[in-house]
């Protein structure tokens, strides 16, 4: 699985209150939320996402409250992937479970908004085609790959898919 978009960047503790505001969760569709995705801490964040962009951020990404709306906005909004120093546990698990392909990289303060990656989850390599550079990332093994492809864990189990 290849992935490829331009990097919005964002620092370290972007909480779920953070990209998706708690007055929008009235809502559990993706399209919708999605509208509103960072605006608490980048309020015209959504009108520079192009389908496929990628976010990047420093450490704790996706720290606070479990919500499941969290994921679901930064997929509805159109972004592809986050790549972050690190995740809280819950956000990691529901991001999966929903679809959003997310990775930890040690190296992200070497990449700049704007920038554009492509992702091998295959064999957990990000290329910064600007800066021509490669970072190393985990592999995506096999079971979490057909979860992604299914876009989240309950298509991949109604499509009877072995995960």
């Amino acid at each position: 699985m290849i992935i490829k978009g331009k990097v919005h960047k964002f620092g370290n503790d972007i909480n779920t209150d953070d990209i998706i505001a708690a007055k929008y969760l009235v809502s559990t569709d993706p399209e919708e939320l999605g509208k509103h995705c960072m605006e608490h801490v980048r309020p015209d964040f959504i009108k520079g996402v192009a389908k496929g962009d990628i976010i990047v951020a420093g450490k704790y990404f996706g720290c606070g409250s479990s919500r499941e709306h969290a994921p679901l906005a930064i997929l509805g909004c159109g972004i592809s992937a986050v790549i972050a120093k690190s995740f809280a546990s819950i956000f990691f698990r529901n991001s999966i479970n929903i679809g959003l392909p997310i990775l930890e990289c040690k190296e992200t303060d070497k990449i700049e908004e704007g920038d554009v990656l492509e992702i091998d989850l295959n064999n957990g390599i990000i290329n910064n085609i600007n800066k021509k550079q490669v970072y190393k990332t985990a592999a995506f093994p096999p079971f979490l790959q057909k979860i992604i492809q299914a876009k989240g864990l309950i298509n991949a189990v109604k499509a009877g898919r072995q995960i």
